[in-house]
């Protein structure tokens, strides 16, 4: 229930990081100039100041920020479906993921953070906001917005568990059993070139995953218990600060790994072609995000 004779909500503040110490000050705003040139006065302004929002902002960002997010997390998953097929099953590539396959692959994707971002935005912004108004973060995120609510919000942990459990735990669980399926075919290649090669395809990617899947289940599916917004706050600079570098990351590897280890298989030009043309589709997904 609302506080008795408590003010409503009517805009949030960011904390950013001007809580922090300088020092700590001194070492995001260079690595965020580093990241982006182009966005000055945004470094300047997540490291040193508080930033206002209003509660209509708030929940537009974090509706695009969830599903984006959320389809960034299946198009990973998409992607090592995509080495799998390429890697343990070469000369069927072209018909698997065809051009229509990617489409829907990624459209699913799409479709998925949609409807998860509907439930998680109606779920935080059904909440009353009393006093607090004071983000402990420099985006709009789940987590933090519930602990400004001036009600019982056990129903809202649990349904922000649930959605990270389906967007976490079930894409990492079919990436590790894709993983384990390349891994498997690639130790058979008798040749140690064509095995180093075809490792070399699934580097980057593997990387990319990493991070994001590590960063975001430790910040989303740590006990409530457990929870430092301030931790939290550090965590997110990692995997929200690399997306736009992710196609930069996985993408040269198109250049040489995977046309390699395809043409091990004697399928090399079929399955670059069409590789180029699905991942560059995902590609176009993620840098939306």
């Amino acid at each position: 229930m609302p506080k008795l004779n408590s003010t409503f909500v009517t805009e949030f503040l960011f904390e950013g990081f001007s809580s922090f110490r300088w020092q700590h000050k001194l070492v995001f705003f260079v690595v965020f100039l580093t990241l982006y040139l182009l966005a000055i006065m945004l470094s300047i302004s997540e490291t040193c100041y508080t930033v206002p929002i209003a509660t209509q902002s708030c929940a537009t960002q974090l509706f695009f920020y969830l599903t984006f997010g959320i389809n960034n997390c299946f198009l990973l998953t998409v992607m090592g479906y995509d080495r799998y097929v390429a890697i343990c099953n070469p000369l069927r590539y072209s018909v698997i993921m065809g051009k229509r396959a990617c489409i829907q692959l990624a459209s699913a994707s799409l479709g998925i953070g949609l409807g998860m971002a509907i439930v998680q935005v109606t779920s935080v912004f059904g909440l009353p906001f009393c006093d607090g108004f004071v983000i402990s973060h420099f985006f709009c995120d789940v987590r933090p917005l519930l602990k400004l609510a001036c009600t019982d919000t056990t129903v809202n942990e649990i349904i922000n568990f649930v959605v990270s459990v389906c967007v976490l735990v079930l894409p990492m669980g079919l990436v590790f059993i894709s993983y384990v399926l390349i891994i498997s075919t690639i130790l058979k290649i008798a040749s140690a070139e064509g095995r180093k090669k075809a490792f070399a395809t699934c580097t980057s990617h593997l990387t990319v995953v990493i991070i994001h899947y590590g960063c975001a289940s430790i910040i989303y599916l740590k006990p409530k218990s457990q929870s430092s917004l301030g931790q939290d706050r550090l965590i997110s600079v990692t995997y929200t600060h690399h997306s736009p570098t992710e196609p930069c990351c996985v993408q040269p590897e198109e250049q040489g790994g995977q046309r390699c280890s395809a043409q091990s298989r004697g399928a090399k030009d079929s399955v670059s072609l069409m590789k180029r043309g699905c991942e560059g589709f995902s590609f176009a997904f993620i840098n939306m995000y």
